[in-house]
């Protein structure tokens, strides 16, 4: 990677992380171990008086990987209720298993099958947990949106009904979305693994040799088309964490099924800002989002 792409990754990824954590109004769990919770961002923006607010849930990214968790993404999910949508933050368990849980605690990506068990569980517990913490919400109009890793879990999660059937994740019906906005998502992970995405995290995610192969059809969103959901992806040319290439591939899939994806590449524009609150780029996305729910 030349140095002046790396040195321009490197700021944007600064820029990002450089924004204070924001405190959600409410928590709320979905399952019994830390990880299974989910934050509420009230709307803050302006709104017509008494009229609900669009359903933002967010899936954050991190390759998968313990060491990220949902509060790098939590100034993005208060630039969204500032925007005057309802937002979700859904954690989940990622990484290797800790010792206390008979594990190594290693850098490994994701945790089959508990990854998925988990944004399938806290997808099932938003509606009822919706209805407590945020009044103010109107399920019906719900986007689910996501970022790198978050992306593909977005995407997956508005797929289950497209599972292969003996999937313990399947959902009989597709799920109540608006739409799905997936943020530079590993969305292919084919060719996320030929381009050693975030070091190789899909293959770590879903393990290697025959497990990877076994795996793939109940977790790679190329494969789970069409859905029959609203799904848009917005993807930085200057990408070179998640390559436009991987996004692309997605949305060739999707147009191979009967399915029109909407893919929208912003020009000198890299990972983070997708996500980054002071990028001009976190201003499309919500317009993206927005153009979903209302």
């Amino acid at each position: 990677m030349p140095d002046d792409v790396a040195a321009r990754a490197a700021a944007e990824e600064e820029s990002a992380f450089s924004h204070p954590a924001v405190d959600p109004d409410s928590t709320a769990a979905y399952g019994d171990h830390p990880d299974q919770v989910i934050d509420f961002y009230a709307p803050r923006g302006e709104r017509v008086p008494g009229e609900p607010a669009p359903l933002v849930v967010v899936l954050h990214g991190g390759a998968w990987r313990a060491p990220y968790d949902r509060r790098h993404i939590t100034p993005f999910a208060d630039f969204l209720a500032h925007r005057g949508f309802a937002v979700a933050n859904v954690e989940y368990r990622r990484g290797a298993a800790g010792p206390a849980e008979g594990g190594t605690g290693g850098p490994v990506a994701g945790r089959w099958p508990d990854t998925f068990d988990d944004v399938a569980a806290a997808l099932d517990a938003l509606p009822a947990l919706v209805r407590v913490a945020l009044p103010q919400a109107d399920p019906r109009r719900t986007v689910i949106t996501g970022h790198s890793a978050g992306g593909h879990l977005a995407l997956w999660a508005a797929a289950r009904h497209v599972l292969p059937k003996d999937a313990p994740w399947r959902t009989a019906a597709p799920a109540a979305l608006r739409g799905v906005v997936a943020l530079a998502p590993i969305a292919d992970f084919t060719v996320a693994e030929k381009l050693a995405v975030c070091g190789g995290a899909a293959g770590q995610l879903l393990g290697g040799g025959a497990e990877f192969a076994e795996r793939l059809p109940y977790a790679d969103p190329s494969l789970l088309l069409p859905t029959g959901i609203a799904t848009t992806l917005v993807q930085g040319r200057a990408d070179v964490v998640v390559p436009q290439a991987v996004a692309e591939s997605y949305a060739d899939a999707a147009a191979k099924s009967g399915e029109v994806v909407g893919l929208t590449l912003l020009e000198d524009v890299g990972h983070f800002p997708l996500i980054d609150p002071a990028a001009d780029a976190c201003a499309v996305v919500a317009e993206e989002i927005a153009q979903l729910a209302w």
